[in-house]
């Protein structure tokens, strides 16, 4: 059991869940804080009946804490992580800015446990888009070995924060009554639209046209899955949706996988669940998975257009699998591993 653990960014919308799975899951801590921005500091939260007051971060509220887990935009997890570390802390960091570090673990728990003790101070939780197609993915890897993966998301706007959740509802709110919007959190308004661009444009050389969210499921696929021989094409769509992120995903694989093979694979693998029944209407969406840890696939047929494919469509809550929930499973099994 840890004996202080530490929430940074512990008031937003994913640190918000983080707090709440912990008080729920019990997680094996003597103690918690909770550290944010100078802006939070102050404020009193919740925890097992108990009044936590939020620290602002700096180097002394690092002192004495064994584990942070962290959600923060990049540019904070690059100023503070380090700090919390060099304090002799580890960290299960949400952020996109140490994943890709060779001697940062990026960890899906279900996906690839044993990468989890090769941490240096820093374990890695990867992009929400990445982790439930990854989560997909490593069953039907084991099985068949992918060769090729191509994936559209359809991805919510709480994937951009509290400010995309915000322009969603305002910007449909002037939609409907007819006035003009002007998108701050997007490029363009994102009510009764569909924007094919989520991120800038990364790696003009590797990946000429791709965007950082793109990039970011390519490299990230590669490094859990410990194979860069996969080829994989991503376009990432931001959509209408309010939470949870949807994908179609078509995957080749060397050895043949039917379509009954698969469905017993993933109904095999710890935290996704199969709804698929076509003729009854059955199958993953945003307003059913919201709320769930757990990743959904279903709409599951064999490729016609290849001989060894398959398309699959799969749902998963961004704030939690995709963030929240990932993060406080890494932290458990850290744990787990650390103390038995």
């Amino acid at each position: 059991m840890f004996n202080m653990t530490a929430v940074l960014g512990a008031t937003g919308a994913v640190g918000s869940i983080i707090r709440a799975l912990m008080e729920e899951r019990n997680f094996p801590t003597k103690n918690i804080k909770f550290i944010a921005t100078a802006r939070s500091a102050g404020k009193v939260l919740k925890y097992a009946g108990r009044d936590i007051v939020v620290e602002a971060v700096s180097p002394e509220a690092f002192e004495g804490v064994d584990l942070v887990i962290s959600s923060t935009p990049d540019e904070t997890a690059e100023e503070w992580v380090p700090v919390a570390v060099s304090k002799g802390c580890i960290v299960v960091d949400e952020s996109a800015f140490f994943r890709m570090k060779e001697d940062v673990p990026l960890v899906i728990p279900e996906v690839n446990p044993d990468d989890i003790m090769k941490h240096k101070g820093i374990i890695s939780s990867p992009n929400c888009s990445t982790t439930q197609m990854v989560q997909a993915l490593q069953p039907l890897h084991a099985f068949g070995k992918l060769t090729h993966v191509n994936v559209a998301t359809y991805q919510a706007t709480s994937g951009a924060g509290v400010g995309g959740q915000r322009e969603l509802v305002e910007s449909s709110k002037a939609h409907l009554a007819g006035e003009p919007f002007e998108a701050k959190t997007f490029q363009y308004p994102i009510a009764f639209n569909v924007i094919p661009q989520i991120g800038s444009p990364k790696d003009p050389v590797n990946f000429p046209g791709y965007t950082s969210e793109e990039v970011k499921m390519i490299r990230e696929t590669w490094k859990m899955l410990g194979d860069d021989s996969i080829k994989i094409s991503a376009t990432c769509v931001r959509v209408p949706v309010e939470n949870c992120h949807s994908e179609v995903v078509t995957v080749e694989t060397e050895k043949k996988i039917t379509r009954e093979q698969a469905i017993e694979l993933w109904k095999n693998t710890p935290g996704l669940v199969v709804m698929d029944d076509l003729a009854n209407h059955v199958y993953p969406m945003p307003s059913i998975c919201s709320g769930s840890n757990d990743t959904y696939i279903g709409r599951i047929r064999e490729d016609v257009s290849r001989e060894n494919g398959l398309t699959f469509w799969c749902v998963s809550d961004n704030l939690r699998k995709g963030a929240a929930t990932n993060a406080v499973q890494i932290a458990e099994l850290l744990a787990k591993k650390m103390f038995g």
